[in-house]
C-alpha cells in the first residue's frame, strides 16, 4: 500500500486520475470480456494436472471448479503463497492426500511461471525493446532457472534423489515425512507428460490473453506503444505480481509498471494508471469466486487425510 501510494504521488495524483478519467470505455469493455476466457482456462488447466491423483480420490468437477474460484477471491487479500496453502488445503478436505493436492498447485504454478518466461523470451527474441535490456534478461532467466531445478526434480532420479536428501537434514522428522511424500507427489507428475504439455500450452494462452487485456487498457488510456512491447515487458511484470511480498502485487506491480513502461519513454501518470486498472481487472476476475464463498460458504468437508 505504501508502494502505491508513492508511485501515484510522484505521478502526480491529479494527472493519474485525469488519465483514468479519460479512458475510452470500448477498450475498457474489451478487457473486461477476456477475464472470461483466461479464468476459464486457468481453472481447466487445473483440472488437468488433478489426474496425477491417486485413482478414485479426484472430486467431483463442480467441487474442484468451486476451489478453484473462491481460492482466485482469496488471492485479493493475501499473499499468492497463502491464496495457493488455501487451494491445497481445500482440495485435501475432499479426501485427497494433502501431499498431493499441493503437488498440484505447485506443478500449476510452476508452469505458469515457465510459460510467463517463454512468452517473454519468444517475444525478446522476435521483436527486440529498446531501452529494457538487463532487467528484464535476468528476470527471464531467473524464472527459467528456477523451473529448470523444478523439472530436474520431476523428472530425473538424481534431482529427485538430491531433493530427498536436502529433506533428511531438516531438523524436524515430522517435515522431514512431509516433504518426502510431497517430493513423491511431484515426481507422479512425469509419466503424465501429454497432460503436463496441455497445461503448458493453456497457460501460454493465459498469459497471452492477459498481455492483451494490459494492451486494452493501455489503448483505452491513450497509451501508443505496439503490441509486441506488451508482449516483451508484461511477462516480466507478471514475474514479479507472482512475488509473495505484497497482497495481490499491490505496491511491487506499479513500481514494476513505471519501472519499465518509462523505459519505452511513457509518461508515469498514464502508466501509474494503467498499472492500477490491470490490478482492478484482476479482482474484477476473482468476482464469481466471491459470489460462491458468499452464498455457500468455504468449500470444505470432513473426512480429508492429511499426509
Amino acid at each position: 500500500m505504501i508502494l502505491t501510494a508513492a508511485v501515484f504521488y510522484l505521478a502526480h495524483p491529479s494527472h493519474v486520475l485525469r488519465a483514468a478519467a479519460g479512458a475510452d470505455l470500448r477498450w475498457l469493455a474489451a478487457a473486461v470480456a477476456s477475464v472470461l476466457f483466461d479464468r476459464t482456462l486457468m481453472a481447466m488447466r487445473w483440472l488437468d494436472l488433478l489426474v496425477a491423483l491417486t485413482p478414485g480420490s479426484r472430486p467431483r468437477f463442480g467441487s474442484v471448479l468451486r476451489i478453484f474460484f473462491v481460492s482466485s477471491f482469496v488471492s485479493n487479500f493475501v499473499p499468492s503463497i497463502a491464496a495457493d496453502m488455501y487451494r491445497a488445503y481445500a482440495l485435501a478436505r475432499h479426501d485427497v492426500r494433502l501431499a498431493e493436492s499441493t503437488a498440484s498447485v505447485l506443478v500449476d504454478r510452476m508452469l505458469g511461471v515457465l510459460s510467463m518466461a517463454l512468452v517473454g523470451a519468444i517475444a525478446l527474441l522476435a521483436a527486440p525493446v529498446a531501452g529494457l535490456g538487463r532487467a528484464v534478461i535476468v528476470s527471464l532467466a531467473a524464472a527459467f532457472a528456477a523451473c529448470g531445478a523444478a523439472g530436474f526434480v520431476v523428472f530425473s532420479e538424481r534431482g529427485a534423489a538430491a531433493a530427498l536428501r536436502i529433506a533428511r537434514v531438516v531438523p524436524s522428522a515430522p517435515l522431514q515425512r512431509i516433504m518426502s511424500l510431497l517430493i513423491d507427489a511431484v515426481r507422479r507428475y512425469a509419466h503424465h507428460r501429454t497432460e503436463l504439455m496441455r497445461v503448458l500450452v493453456m497457460s501460454i494462452a493465459v498469459q497471452v490473453i492477459r498481455i492483451v487485456q494490459a494492451w486494452c487498457l493501455g489503448q483505452a488510456l491513450g497509451i501508443e506503444l505496439p503490441l509486441t512491447t506488451y508482449f516483451a515487458i508484461m511477462p516480466v511484470i507478471l514475474l514479479i505480481m507472482q512475488v509473495p511480498i505484497t497482497v495481490n502485487g499491490l505496491g511491487t506491480t506499479q513500481v514494476a509498471f513505471v519501472t519499465l513502461f518509462s523505459a519505452s519513454g511513457i509518461d508515469a501518470a498514464p502508466v501509474t494508471a494503467l498499472s492500477i486498472l490491470f490490478l482492478v481487472l484482476g479482482v474484477v476476475g476473482t468476482l464469481p469466486g466471491g459470489v460462491i464463498y458468499a452464498f455457500a460458504g468455504a468449500p470444505a468437508r470432513p473426512g480429508a487425510q492429511a499426509s
